[in-house]
């Protein structure tokens, strides 16, 4: 794929300055525009996504110092270069002041001029792969929406967050049941600590209990050295158990005993290590059903679910599509460094038709594939066609077309299904296996062979 090139954006009066800096920008490879005064220049950086730009200070109706503090509220993070050749030091100083990337003389110097270009592109490069990396360290997001059931879960919060209570949220796979754990942990008293997470689905029923409390060397046979437990390093911080409903019973009387004791002894060991965590506990099964069948202790129900907390389907909370879609259609475009998509109504509309199994990781995906398949805008036709289960038969063909041999479409099929069957099952690779009706070792495979990932759209 052919890279992209940087866009830089000229605002100048005097159009032989334009046209020179047009010349010598273009010549570079640079993908140029222009504007011929402030006013036009501020509506191109509203509008538009620029990587670099250049303005003059001396300007009708607005000079170039009133557009620089305007620009900088609009986008703070975009380089702007002063020029100008009626300019001082102390000019020069209060750009800088205001905001200005750097400074520039008239007529510019041609390597002065390409090398402060490429820093200001290394400067915005560096910000977008810092923020990307933001988000993936810190998985706090907001909780959008202000449907009932969403606006509840927000003062829930409020209240149990600074007590110390144990908290069992329930919900469907894909609601946002770690992002509600992850908000009671982040306004509890514990913020400076950790919130450490154990996916109860994802561990193998035998590895379980040396996940959650460490182990000795020699515990077992592939015990080569001591291993420090989720208790541990949780401790003064907040323990998250998510798909609590998938852990044996034999680990669920470990728990219990932990719960009860605040104490925990490593697989191997018979020393007791004293804990002070706060249980948050999450799980997409009826626990009360599970204790029936006898594969939930009923004590430890109890107490797990001091407090309860149940997350809506996104079918149960359509109203917040909207705002869901537009934060979705934000983040995306920001992690592929590009202009944030316009949604027609219409298309959000479409949307809110939808039956959404997945809930709200599956609306992300969604949304990331309206964001990559449409083109200026992502419209009622686009849902119709890449959301929709009952596609126009041109939709069939556009699809298809993407394929030009036969084991690609099989490749592509198979990896499809997979993903959509582990996410279901909560990346339980055990009972996904089982359910297809194939070997644990083969689905390994098949993740190892297409890259799948937990919480990633990989279709």
């Amino acid at each position: 794929m052919a890279k992209t090139k940087e866009r830089i954006l000229i605002i100048d009066d005097e159009e032989g300055i334009r046209r020179t800096l047009r010349e010598i920008l273009e010549y570079e490879g640079y993908a140029v525009e222009e504007a011929f005064d402030g006013v036009e220049g501020l509506k191109k950086i509203k509008s538009e996504k620029y990587d670099v730009v250049f303005l003059d200070i001396k300007m009708p109706k607005l000079d170039g110092l009133e557009v620089l503090g305007k620009a900088t509220k609009l986008k703070p993070d975009l380089p702007i270069v002063m020029i100008s050749g009626h300019g001082t030091m102390e000019t020069a100083v209060e750009a800088v002041k205001e905001g200005a990337f750097d400074y520039i003389a008239k007529p510019p110097d041609l390597n002065r001029l390409l090398i402060t270009v490429r820093n200001a592109l290394e400067k915005t490069t560096l910000i977008t792969e810092t923020k990307v990396l933001k988000r993936k360290v810190s998985k706090v997001r907001s909780i959008v929406g202000e449907s009932p059931g969403i606006v509840k879960i927000k003062a829930t919060i409020d209240r149990v967050a600074p007590t110390d209570a144990r908290v069992l949220i329930t919900g469907d796979n894909g609601t946002g049941k770690e992002l509600v754990a992850r908000w009671i942990h982040e306004k509890s008293n514990r913020t400076e600590r950790p919130m450490i997470e154990v996916n109860c689905a994802a561990i193998p029923s035998e590895l379980i209990e040396s996940e959650l409390f460490g182990h000795e060397k020699g515990a077992f046979t592939s015990a080569v050295k001591q291993r420090i437990g989720k208790f541990e390093q949780a401790n003064g911080g907040t323990l998250f158990l998510d798909e609590i409903g998938d852990m044996s019973l034999s680990a669920q009387a470990k728990v219990l005993r932990a719960l009860q004791e605040n104490k925990i002894t490593r697989v191997g060991g018979d020393k007791e290590i004293s804990v002070n965590v706060r249980i948050i506990a999450a799980t997409n099964k009826n626990l009360m059903e599970e204790v029936e069948q006898n594969k939930f202790r009923i004590d430890l129900y109890h107490r797990l679910s001091v407090l309860l907390i149940h997350v809506p389907s996104l079918n149960a909370r359509k109203e917040d599509i909207p705002s869901l879609a537009k934060v979705f259609i934000q983040d995306i475009c920001d992690e592929y460094n590009m202009k944030a998509k316009d949604i027609t109504d219409d298309a959000v509309k479409e949307l809110q038709k939808f039956h959404w199994t997945g809930n709200i990781r599956e609306l992300r995906n969604v949304i990331e594939r309206l964001i990559i398949l449409s083109y200026d805008k992502i419209t009622a036709d686009d849902v119709i066609s890449y959301v929709s289960p009952n596609k126009r038969p041109d939709s069939f063909v556009e699809f298809f077309d993407r394929f030009s041999k036969f084991q690609e479409f099989k490749d592509f099929a198979e990896k499809s299904f997979l993903e959509h069957k582990l996410q279901r099952n909560a990346w339980n690779v055990s009972k996904t296996a089982e359910e297809l009706g194939i070997q644990r070792s083969h689905l390994y495979n098949k993740i190892e062979k297409y890259g799948l990932k937990r919480g990633g759209s990989n279709a």
